[in-house]
């Protein structure tokens, strides 16, 4: 099934390779606006998600969810794990009401196809990756990002060659079918909410393709019975 999920990954990429064009980083006013709302309420997030934590146990780690991820997932033993609020635009109704301040604001931004608490253990390292299509927009803003000794945020986001230090409450957009790494180089968690956005002016075969790639995954989703933690 990785092999599988990596061969169509990969066909579906250059597809869109061809269609779209863009920076690694993009302009937040410009392409996600509303994304404005969840950095003035990071605070009120945060402690939702510092809630989370009281029974990490009951969070799934990325790969228990979804096993097409392991190899970025489990490779060095340390955890991963990922509270889902949406996924591909289907709603978790039990996370959602244990998160009211995200649930609202997830109310109020329609354009948001999934969003997760990402939670990183001390010293995990999530190896180079891409995402599967520029269909969307990933939306990244820090919620608990613990400091190295040099007082910069100890978390690392590599995009391509550029490193990015999120502070907390700093939102950063990107597109994630770029070359990425995420190691959080210290002895405490690293908590970030990930936000999947729908990207604002694609051609409209785009558009039909994104839109009919989220239609057939969420459709896997209902038939393989995916699990998203207690």
């Amino acid at each position: 099934m990785t092999r599988f999920y990596d061969h169509a990954s990969g066909v579906v990429r250059r597809l869109y390779d061809m269609r779209i064009e863009g920076p690694p980083v993009l302009d937040i006013d410009t392409y996600f606006p509303n994304g404005r709302k969840f950095i003035g309420a990071w605070t009120a997030i945060r402690d939702e998600a510092l809630a989370r934590t009281n029974d990490l146990a009951a969070v799934p780690r990325f790969h228990d969810v979804m096993a097409e991820q392991a190899p970025i997932s489990a490779q060095d033993g340390r955890d991963w794990r990922i509270f889902i609020l949406k996924a591909y635009g289907i709603e978790v109704d039990e996370h959602l009401a244990q998160c009211p301040t995200l649930s609202s604001l997830l109310r109020e931004t329609p354009e948001v196809l999934s969003a997760s608490l990402s939670i990183l253990a001390p010293g995990k390292h999530i190896p180079r990756h891409r995402g599967p299509f520029r269909g969307i927009l990933r939306f990244h803003l820090g919620l608990s990002m613990p400091k190295g000794l040099d007082g910069r945020p100890a978390a690392v986001l590599a995009i391509g060659d550029s490193e990015h230090r999120i502070a907390n409450g700093e939102g950063l957009l990107w597109d994630d079918t770029y070359p990425h790494e995420v190691s959080n180089d210290c002895d405490e968690m690293r908590i970030a909410l990930l936000l999947d956005v729908w990207r604002r002016g694609m051609p409209l075969d785009m558009v039909l393709l994104s839109r009919l790639i989220v239609t057939l995954v969420q459709r896997v989703m209902k038939i393989r019975g995916v699990s998203y933690g207690g």
